[in-house]
């Protein structure tokens, strides 16, 4: 029996056994010429979770071979490998569909509960194993084939006043920008990080930045302007490796 990541194969038959921790050192090829055509976790998107909801995205792998695929399995892992694998993500039972006579697509979708995430410091990068089999002996096993991201999802507010305001007087914008805590299931203040001001004129369908403003040691933003027009105000963060991307709705102010 070959043991590989995050599967069995057995030699003559395929026989698939319940899903492990992956292992650094099981990348390899047997028999077969067995190759990976492409692998996708969400899309190619991060993964945003919070403190409470199940998260779930799809995942999928296709490969081929001449002798034709049996299977395949796309896995998404925390860790550095055999003796430091933090958490494999749960998923459902996978589906495959023959592209040809040599190609498969196995489809899975992943099952994320915030409450298994054990540390804050798992958030970013995450590995992506993936193993096939063919129709015969051979097969392929990869550990870390590709990258994906799951990070804590964030929130932000905002809140322009005063309303109404006479033109040229001062405008004063404040916000909150907070993001998951994994360890302490509820939503704490994000630190010292740039979020952009940005304005649309009524009548109008695009924002523009109008300036960068940093929130302080607990998430909070503060900054003014001078009213010139009707229009409405948001607050915009770009995300970081381990916390998601997030705007706001705009906050509509009359100016007279």
């Amino acid at each position: 029996m070959r043991s590989i990541a995050l599967g069995t194969a057995l030699s003559g038959a395929l026989a698939l056994a319940a899903v492990t921790a992956p292992t650094a050192q099981a990348d390899e090829v047997w028999g077969g010429d067995t190759k990976i055509v492409d692998v996708t976790v969400n899309g190619g998107k991060p993964v945003a979770v919070g403190v409470a909801d199940v998260v779930t995205f799809p995942g999928s792998v296709t490969a081929t071979d001449p002798a034709g695929i049996e299977t395949a399995g796309v896995h998404v892992w925390h860790g550095t490998g055999e003796e430091d694998t933090d958490m494999t993500v749960p998923k459902g039972t996978r589906t495959c569909t023959a592209v040809n006579s040599t190609t498969k697509t196995c489809r899975v979708t992943f099952s994320l509960d915030p409450r298994s995430l054990e540390e804050n410091a798992w958030a970013g990068r995450w590995n992506v194993a993936v193993d096939a089999f063919d129709k015969g002996n051979g097969g392929i096993s990869l550990s870390v084939y590709k990258y994906a991201y799951i990070q804590r999802y964030s929130k932000l507010t905002v809140n322009a006043s005063p309303e109404p305001v006479a033109k040229g007087r001062t405008i004063t914008v404040t916000g909150k920008l907070t993001r998951a805590n994994w360890e302490t299931h509820d939503y704490r203040g994000y630190t010292n990080q740039p979020v952009k001001l940005q304005f649309r004129k009524a009548g109008t369908d695009t924002y523009t930045t109008v300036k960068t403003v940093y929130t302080n040691s607990t998430g909070d933003l503060r900054t003014t302007v001078t009213a010139s027009t009707d229009g409405y105000w948001r607050y915009y963060f770009s995300g970081t490796s381990t916390t998601a991307t997030v705007k706001t709705a705009g906050d509509y102010v009359d100016v007279r």
